[in-house]
């Protein structure tokens, strides 16, 4: 007797979309269905390890470079696959999510690559997950064009040597996506968004002279990695496009990661194109792994933490010493300010600081770095060309003058400042204002000139629960309490009524925004992402 077919990949409580069917074509959801059966114990295996490996840093209060990989650190032989020619040059890079008016935006925006982001820039609503795969493909066969029907406004691509190269950012290893199913189990939003993406496009942007290329968020681990390669291997194979296509750069974004850049970019080798030296997301995985580890790893304000502070220049200057003796580009970090179109004091002062932002990561070697808005592009453009010139990268400064010490990475108290009430306020602002508009569907959103993802809301709500925990006292007198958070958050809730009208306010998440902010930042058991209770009050 014959073996029964496996089921199929079903389509779980969606409503229909225009178009969908171009993505979810009957060969596209096998192939999915394919990584989902191979891959979905391994990475089910990898996040349990995750939760061993936070007992243990609970136990010890430090971390430490892996004894077992020394042998690949001390080999000096290895480099990463050359880089494409269409990554040669990452000067400057624009971030955001995949609708329709940023896909033509960030493409126009004169930034050599655009994170095309279905991670923390994105809401990961049915809508946003389908429909930004049918942008994308839209933009590669040029039917992208269009006209806003609320402003009227035509969006059109500029000529194709002028467009930025995109590379896309699938789901972190934790989320899933609950709309589709294979056996009865959810598949990873990572392999969703992959699959989809690498099925409709592999070819399509090779035929461009380009190719697949990806941003893989939330790493933790170089087993972590080993898992993306062998997905990219697997995949490459099924599709029949030659191996080492797939790029790949890592967002060096966890404390646990910091500690194994050479790792990962080894095992990723054949398919590697980088590191990215985040700093939210990083700093609230500094906060969620260390939270038991007393005072000592209590994090200031967060506006407070620039990437000056001695542990944060610390892992920049290791990653950018990591990528270049391996090969690979350094990444720098975001430029999050959004501006004014009614302040151009603002703006100047803004300016200045994004400035001095990139001369810095320039000057210490970065090969490029991020922005959220097109208006950054000139700015950052500009500290990168000062220092580059004509030269693509510069890949060939090896900084050998840099040495860290594991203990160096996570020396968060040799930072001189401390957290504020002022900074408790601000954290419940964000907080609840973030949350609100991804209960909406958006995932990037401007908050007091800023533009906010996942991450800002992640640290934000890290910092309300380790400041309690640790019984923080504020510069006026006020102790960190739940009751404190309580009533901050009360304030905040009927500032933004006040502030928006009863209708708009009745319109909105508002007070569920509120109470899930409250729930994650005031619960003794630490949730691991906030997106994960989130998700199940996304609606769509």
């Amino acid at each position: 007797m014959s073996a029964p077919a496996p089921s199929p990949l079903a389509i779980v409580d969606a409503e229909p979309l225009p178009r969908q069917e171009e993505v979810l074509t009957e060969e596209a959801l096998a192939f999915v269905a394919a990584l989902h059966r191979r891959f979905t114990p391994r990475r089910d295996e990898l996040l349990a390890r995750r939760a061993a490996r936070r007992t243990e840093i609970a136990r010890t209060s430090t971390l430490d470079f892996l004894p077992e990989t020394a042998a690949i650190r001390a080999d000096d032989s290895w480099r990463v696959a050359p880089s494409p020619a269409a990554l040669e040059d990452r000067r400057v890079e624009i971030t955001g999510p995949t609708d329709r008016k940023m896909t033509v935006n960030a493409l126009n925006s004169g930034a050599r690559v655009w994170l095309a982001d279905f991670e923390d820039a994105s809401a990961p609503t049915w809508e946003n997950v389908i429909l930004g795969q049918l942008n994308l493909t839209d933009a590669y066969t040029r039917r992208i064009d269009f006209t806003d029907p609320v402003s009227g406004k035509s969006y059109a691509l500029k000529d194709a040597a002028e467009l930025a190269t995109v590379v896309m950012r699938p789901r972190g290893w934790h989320l899933n996506e609950r709309h589709l199913q294979v056996d009865g189990e959810e598949v990873p939003g990572a392999l969703v968004d992959f699959g989809l993406y690498f099925f409709h496009n592999a070819q399509l942007l090779l035929d461009l002279g380009k190719g697949p290329y990806f941003y893989l968020p939330k790493t933790e681990s170089h087993l972590e990695a080993r898992l993306w390669n062998d997905v990219f291997v697997f995949a490459q194979d099924h599709l029949g496009i030659p191996q080492g296509t797939i790029r790949a750069t890592v967002l060096i974004e966890t404390i646990t990661a910091a500690y194994e850049m050479e790792e990962i970019l080894y095992e990723l080798r054949d398919h590697a194109s980088g590191l990215n030296a985040g700093r939210w997301d990083y700093l609230f995985s500094i906060v969620k792994n260390f939270r038991d580890g007393g005072t000592r790893f209590v994090l200031p304000d967060r506006n407070a933490v620039t990437m000056t502070a001695p542990f944060m220049r610390a892992y920049t200057e290791l990653l950018v010493r990591t990528c270049h003796k391996r090969g690979a580009h350094a990444i720098g970090g975001m430029a999050a300010f959004i501006p004014s179109r009614r302040d151009a004091e603002v703006n100047k002062v803004a300016f200045e600081k994004v400035r001095a932002d990139k001369d810095r990561e320039a000057n210490d070697g970065f090969d490029g770095s991020w922005v959220a808005h097109p208006d950054l592009v000139p700015i950052a453009l500009e500290s990168f060309d000062r220092v580059l010139g004509e030269r693509p990268n510069q890949k060939d400064r090896l900084r050998e003058d840099v040495h860290v010490e594991a203990a160096d990475l996570i020396a968060v108290d040799s930072l001189d400042a401390k957290p504020t009430y002022p900074g408790l306020v601000n954290a419940v602002q964000v907080g609840i204002r973030y949350i609100e508009a991804w209960l909406r569907g958006l995932g990037a959103v401007a908050i007091f000139n800023l533009m906010e993802d996942a991450a800002t809301a992640e640290i934000s709500r890290s910092q309300i629960w380790q400041w309690i925990n640790a019984g923080v006292e504020f510069e006026n007198g006020l102790k960190a309490t739940p009751e404190l958070a309580r009533e901050v958050a009360a304030d905040e809730l009927a500032n933004i009524r006040a502030e928006l009208g009863e209708e708009a306010f009745a319109a909105g998440h508002w007070q569920q925004a509120h109470d899930l902010l409250l729930e994650v930042a005031l619960d003794e058991d630490y949730a691991d992402f906030l997106t994960l209770p989130a998700y199940r009050l996304l609606r769509g």
